[in-house]
Parts: C-alpha cells; sequence; structure tokens
C-alpha cells in the first residue's frame, strides 16, 4: 500500500517539471509544439524514473513526425543549443545538446500515427508510458499519463515485462533486461525469462559496443552476481562469454568443492561481498583500500577479474606424474590472454582491459608467496617484486585472491588461508611504507645516463637488470649511496667479463 501511495503521489506531481529540468526548456518545448499544432510527449526512461522518484538524467520526447525539424525550432526558440544527429533512415531521431541537458526527441517509430502504437513498439512497459508536455501545461496532471501496456502497474509491483517482438526488433534488449534488473531491482517476469532464452542467440549480431555498455551498467551494480546468474539461467551469457563456460564440469583438486566454472561464479559472489566491506577483510590498510576503491572502473575491473580469473583453467589442465592429481600450471598466464581476447572482442578500453588482465595473471601471487612466509618472513626483496608487478593494483591483488580463498571450501584447503593472507598483505604493506616508499620517493642513486657515462655501456637490457637490482638492494639496505652504487656495478660488470 505504501508503494501504492507513493506511485500515486508521483503521478499527482508529475506536472511539476520545473523540479527537474529548467523551466526555459520545458516553456520552449511547448511553443515550438503550439506553433507546429502537434503534441509533444515526454517518454520512456524520463517518466519511468519520475514515477520511480529518481532525477531523469536527460529528457527523452517523441512527436509524431519531424522530429529533426523540430530540434532545429527549438535551438532557435532556445537562442542556442548543440545538434547532435541520433536517428538512421527508418527511425528519425535528433539531440539538442543545452547547457549540459540532452533533450532526445524521435519522430513515431514504425510509421505508426498515434502515441498508444509508437508506445507499443518500445521494450518494456515500465518505459512505455508518456505525457503530453501540452496537456501538463493545461494543468490535467496524473491524466495525462497514458499507459497503454500496464506500465503503472508493473512500476508498482516492481515487475519487468516485455513488449510483443522486443527481441526481435533489436536483440540487445535482452541484455537490457538484465541492466534493468540490477539497477532498478526489478524482478523479470517468467514470460519474459522464456522470451530471452529462445531469442538468446541473436545478442551475436548485436554491435559489440552496445552490450559492452549494457553489461558495465549491470557491473556497476551492488547486484551484478546475482544478475549474471540470472542471464546464466536462460543461456544468454553463454552466448556472451563462452570461454567462461569452457570450465564447466573441470573438476579441481581437493581444495576446491566446485568445478571451474561455478568457481568462477562464486568469486565473483565473494568479491561483491568484499567491496561492501573491504576494511572487514583488511583492517590493517583500510584507508588505502576504500581509497584504492572510489574509482568505479576499479571496481568494475575487480569483479570480471573475479568472474574470468581462473578462466585459463580447461586449457592448462593437466595431471601429475602418477596421475593422482589434475594440474592447471600456467593457468593465471593462460587465463590473462583469454580475457584479453574476450575484453578486446566487447571493445573495452585499454586500460580497463589491461587493469583487469593484470590481476587474472597475478592473483596466484599471493598464495605462492603464503607458501613461502609459512617458513620465514616475506623478504622486502620479495615484496618489492610483487609491489613492482602489481603497481597501483596491490590492493586489488590481495582482494582477488581473497575472493578466490573464499570461493573454495574443500577439504584439503589449508585451515588457515585467509588469515594467512591477511598477514601477508600486513606484511608486504608494512614492507612498503618502511623500506619500498622511501626508497622509491627520492631520486635514484644511478641513471641510465650514469651507466654510460661512468662505465661506458650502451643501453640494453642490461640497464634494467642492472638498475632493478640496485633498487632492491637500496630497500634491502645494502646499498645506500651514489657512491655505493658506483662499487656495486663496478663489481657486478667485473664478474660479468670474468
Amino acid at each position: 500500500m505504501e508503494k501504492e501511495s507513493k506511485l500515486h503521489e508521483r503521478m499527482e506531481s508529475i506536472g511539476n517539471l520545473s523540479a527537474s529540468f529548467p523551466d526555459i526548456v520545458i516553456e520552449a518545448l511547448i511553443s515550438v509544439a503550439r506553433n507546429r499544432s502537434t503534441e509533444i510527449y515526454c517518454v520512456g526512461g524520463t517518466v519511468r524514473d519520475w514515477l520511480l522518484g529518481k532525477q531523469p538524467n536527460d529528457l527523452d520526447l517523441t512527436v509524431s513526425r519531424d522530429a529533426e525539424l523540430f530540434c532545429r525550432e527549438l535551438m532557435r526558440e532556445l537562442r542556442g543549443g548543440t545538434y547532435v544527429q541520433l536517428g538512421t533512415e527508418e527511425e528519425e531521431a535528433a539531440r539538442v545538446v543545452w547547457n549540459g541537458l540532452d533533450i532526445d526527441i524521435s519522430s513515431f517509430r514504425g510509421n505508426t500515427i498515434t502515441i498508444e502504437d509508437d508506445l507499443a513498439l518500445r521494450d518494456f512497459s515500465i518505459n512505455g508510458l508518456a505525457v503530453g508536455l501540452t496537456a501538463l501545461a493545461d494543468g490535467v496532471g496524473a491524466k495525462a499519463i497514458i499507459d497503454p501496456m500496464r506500465g503503472l502497474a508493473d512500476l508498482q509491483s516492481g515487475s519487468l515485462h516485455h513488449f510483443p517482438k522486443a527481441f526481435e526488433n533489436d536483440p540487445l534488449r535482452l541484455v537490457r533486461a538484465f541492466r534493468f534488473m540490477a539497477t532498478l531491482g526489478f524482478e523479470i517476469c517468467e514470460e519474459t525469462k522464456s522470451a530471452i532464452a529462445e531469442n538468446a542467440e541473436a545478442i551475436t549480431t548485436v554491435a559489440a559496443e552496445r552490450v559492452h555498455y549494457e553489461l558495465d551498467k549491470i557491473m556497476l551494480s551492488s547486484e551484478s552476481s546475482n544478475v549474471l546468474w540470472a542471464m546464466h539461467k536462460t543461456g544468454l551469457l553463454k552466448h556472451i562469454i563462452p570461454e567462461l563456460y569452457e570450465g564447466s564440469g573441470v573438476k579441481q583438486p581437493g581444495f576446491h568443492h566446485l568445478d571451474v566454472f561455478h568457481h568462477n561464479f562464486q568469486a565473483l559472489r565473494e568479491m561483491e561481498r568484499l567491496l561492501k566491506q573491504p576494511s572487514v577483510i583488511y583492517p590493517h590498510c583500510a584507508n588505502e583500500i576504500t581509497q584504492y576503491l572510489e574509482c568505479d572502473r576499479v571496481r568494475v575491473c575487480l569483479k570480471w577479474a573475479a568472474l574470468l580469473h581462473d578462466v585459463g583453467k580447461p586449457a592448462a589442465q593437466g595431471e601429475t606424474a602418477d596421475e593422482s592429481r589434475v594440474t592447471f600450471y600456467g593457468h593465471d598466464e593462460i587465463g590473462k590472454k583469454q580475457f584479453e581476447g574476450f575484453a578486446r572482442r566487447l571493445k573495452w578500453s585499454n586500460e580497463d582491459r589491461d587493469r583487469a588482465a593484470g590481476l587474472i595473471a597475478m592473483h596466484m601471487h599471493p598464495f605462492h608467496l603464503c607458501t613461502v612466509q609459512r617458513q620465514k618472513k616475506i623478504s622486502p626483496r620479495a615484496a618489492l617484486k610483487l609491489c613492482r608487478k602489481a603497481g597501483e593494483d596491490l590492493h586489488g591483488v590481495f582482494l582477488l585472491a581473497m575472493s578466490d580463498s573464499l570461493a573454495s571450501l574443500g577439504e584439503l584447503k589449508p585451515e588457515d588461508i585467509e588469515e594467512e593472507l591477511v598477514h601477508l598483505y600486513r606484511d608486504v604493506t608494512d614492507i612498503y611504507r618502511e623500506h619500498i616508499l622511501p626508497a622509491l620517493s627520492g631520486p635514484p642513486l644511478l641513471g641510465g645516463s650514469d651507466l654510460i657515462r661512468e662505465f661506458g655501456l650502451t643501453p640494453g637490457p642490461i640497464f634494467s637488470e642492472i638498475l632493478d637490482e640496485l633498487q632492491s638492494l637500496q630497500v634491502e639496505g645494502q646499498v645506500n649511496t651514489r657512491d655505493d652504487a658506483l662499487a656495486w656495478v663496478e663489481k657486478f660488470l667485473s664478474r660479468q667479463q670474468g
């Protein structure tokens, strides 16, 4: 009843457009519509967001015809703005960008002649709502809402129903249904789930950039693991990430309780839990992790890395010499390359692709160091090597390792492995603060020009070998001055020549 009451209140107040958009824009739109003796309708996501109590990001409008001409006249009325062509030969549409506001105007779809018929060609009932602006200006209020497909009822119940032929007309809507599930918290009705399953393969015909955009919105939500699992249940996800399914039925050693496919999914679930309260797991670096996770792109890349961290295992599958245990040697590097292929296919940015791929390539490093740390405390040199390789994603590497560990509940799993990861992370960050950061914050003891001038060396791979080793020795406290560094290089070169 409370939800119904709030929806009714928003319906009654929907005429107050000035609360969402500048009066000058609304007045200009109504003026152009009246001059052209036509009605202009506010449609789709703008109306939906109003009724859900959300601030619309932009203004979506439709007119019976001549949308591009309407935009031109609107710019004259506003005495400014930028015109952007949006439509195609079949669907006329354009955008006016005015003071940072996107005003999108389209002509009725599919040569329809009524707003009701136009709405019926849209994607989902919750987007099949319209409000005539001139009707609102005349004070009609809630009665101005046009709802031919029971969109108001679905808004109230939190249900998502597709329109007839929605997926045939634009297969991207197959993924968009799950985007609305993720961002609005709506449940997809069974009829729509069945239609998605029937049309799932059609997603392979959609431009990769469009699919990437919808997936990005899903991964930005706090429910991405549940939403992707729902996509999996309809069969849609398999057509988008076929690499993930190669792990289905691939059994793992005794410290795992799931096959590779289900383990990957569980790691995503664990990552999503970690991202909600990361400082609970790693309290020693709560501030650093919080700052690291402030960037949306970092959070999205961490989720993708969790979902696909073991995607390389099927290709790396082998056995020990006595055939007593399955092995996956090198699966991290193989997985990195497979992920890069997926990211290129979906037209990821280079920065996001490299970050997520780098995390996948490094997800085993903390476990290897935990094995070493059981025998002796991690050395500054080992910590430096890890920090060099991880760069700014050191925190991400440990978040990914923890999600991987929490997703494994086999009988042979080391009992205290999560605690070991916490201790290792604390030790690495302590070494970084106390030894690595001081060594890196100042100028290097020697540079490439010194190697040329002092020793007559020619630039090449040996430069990196020498300078990296000098940095390691400085972190360890064995080389502290320029003279120390010059003496060490001289000895190093003597050994090389000898």
